[in-house]
């Protein structure tokens, strides 16, 4: 399959779980905690269900590494290839009432997030990218390019966790930086808000797995942000996958950094960002038909 056809394919099976999800939501459901305490629902497994067919039954040759899969014993073998899938990231806000939740699907190569997709189920907004090629957002029948931007003049807008957040460490990572706006929002949804050009920066210093980050990473990136670690071994790096434990380090998600050679060469295609007529930056070979 094209990459065009994996993303149809990742597109079509985050709304099926988006819409399960939702159901569940509306019939009423029990909470239950994982052996690391984090919750999880019947929402949960029944998406992942609904993801994990899927994508086995297409593609049957790559792996699947799935949230609930791993949480309940589930080994999973690798290779340069997979999916990473987190069925329904935000489990907290689910549980709470809040519409700040989503599917997540990406398709991981040579341990980078090479094409993704984030779903919101309760407002329809559909997120996807592929790195290099673009991303776009899809709500209401209506679809339209998203570029991450450079930070404006008055200052950064700056994300946090509502869920995980750490002020002490936060107020520590922003001194001297202008920040215009501090806001929280919950699961994947801050990635693909600085993915549409809403937001400038997002720095993580608490606990995160891979499927957390890897398909709002690729959207990022596909939009001319990026992804990068945080302090420690690889500071300065684009986050990669396929790490044992399936555990992140700190990293910081931005946008566009202002200046040349802001981003490592890697981010951003093959020949570096570029301006666009939008004012914004994007990869050179862009499209956005997907």
């Amino acid at each position: 399959m094209t990459d065009d056809e994996l993303l149809d394919l990742a597109t079509k099976l985050a709304i099926e779980a988006g819409k399960a999800i939702l159901a569940v939501r509306a019939r009423g459901f029990d909470v239950t905690r994982k052996a690391d305490y984090s919750p999880v629902t019947e929402a949960d497994q029944e998406a992942e269900a609904i993801i994990l067919a899927g994508l086995r039954a297409a593609t049957p040759d790559i792996p699947v590494v799935a949230e609930e899969e791993i949480a309940s014993g589930h080994v999973a073998q690798v290779a340069n290839e997979f999916w990473l899938v987190d069925p329904l990231d935000g489990t907290r806000e689910f549980t709470a009432g809040r519409d700040e939740f989503t599917v997540n699907i990406a398709l991981v190569r040579d341990a980078r997030p090479v094409l993704g997709v984030v779903y919101v189920p309760p407002t329809e907004e559909l997120f996807l990218g592929i790195v290099g090629r673009g991303a776009a957002k899809r709500k209401g029948g209506q679809r339209e390019a998203i570029f991450a931007r450079k930070p404006p003049p008055e200052g950064l807008t700056v994300l946090a966790s509502r869920s995980h957040a750490n002020e002490a460490a936060l107020n520590e990572y922003l001194a001297g930086r202008k920040v215009a706006k501090l806001a929280n929002y919950g699961s994947s949804l801050k990635f693909c808000r600085m993915a549409e050009g809403l937001a400038d920066l997002y720095p993580r210093h608490g606990r995160t797995m891979e499927w957390d980050t890897a398909a709002a990473q690729a959207v990022l990136e596909a939009a001319g942000g990026a992804v990068l670690v945080m302090g420690g071994p690889g500071d300065g790096e684009p986050l990669r996958y396929g790490k044992k434990g399936w555990e992140n380090p700190h990293f910081q998600a931005t946008g566009v950094p202002p200046g040349p050679g802001a981003l490592p060469p890697e981010v951003g295609g093959k020949d570096g960002p570029e301006p666009t007529r939008y004012g914004d930056w994007a990869h050179k070979g862009r499209v956005s038909d997907f």
